[in-house]
């Protein structure tokens, strides 16, 4: 049985949608974010940088959301969410599948780290400010291909548990306003599916 490595507030989520979106069976290490569970040593030897989620499958222990989602999809996808290649829908699901860590993920980061994970007197408002500037930049594009749109690449697929989940990661922050309709309605529709819930009351 597949076994996910899972902690909340993490790209761990991803996997979990995933996997519930599919029907797929698997085991949960719920995980503490905290380095007691994610650098311990008996985690470091699934991951050397004891992050998360990592995916184990049999003898195949692989880490990153994005190459765990791809991993599913082609062993145990067990009927799809991912256009064809001969899809129309197939290039703009590459798109924002890739999009989401390439543009996306790298200002949430920054803005996670000063604003949860440093302590305060180490946080820089410049920084921040740069970082929540630069993520509604990136946002803009995706906010205009969706007019008209349910989902990202046609019906929902594993492009919606990538990006869909950076913009849910946007939204809880707060950053989500009146510029970003479209993605507001996309974001309703997203929380509105039994498999996020699922996979967001993993979180505790």
């Amino acid at each position: 049985m597949l076994k996910l490595h899972f902690a909340p507030q993490s790209r761990a989520v991803r996997s979990a949608w995933l996997l519930e979106e599919l029907g797929l069976a698997y085991e949960l290490n719920a995980m503490a974010f905290h380095p007691s569970d994610l650098k311990s040593d008996q985690h470091r030897a699934r991951h050397p940088l004891g992050r998360i989620p990592v995916l184990e499958d049999g003898d195949v222990m692989i880490y990153e959301s994005g190459a765990i989602a791809e991993y599913i999809l082609e062993r145990h996808k067990n009927g799809g969410l991912k256009p064809q290649p001969s899809d129309d829908n197939y290039p703009i699901y590459l798109q924002w599948f890739h999009y989401c860590e390439g543009m996306v993920m790298p200002p949430i980061n920054t803005i996670v780290v000063h604003t949860i994970l440093l302590p305060e007197e180490r946080r820089d408002a410049t920084v921040l400010g740069q970082a929540q500037r630069l993520l509604l930049k990136s946002l803009e594009p995706v906010e205009a291909d969706m007019a008209n749109k349910d989902y990202l690449a046609g019906d929902f697929s594993a492009a919606d548990t990538m990006l869909g989940h950076s913009i849910l990661m946007t939204d809880r922050m707060g950053l989500l306003g009146d510029n970003f309709p479209n993605l507001s309605a996309y974001v309703a529709r997203l929380k509105a599916r039994p498999a996020l819930q699922k996979a967001f009351a993993l979180e505790g």
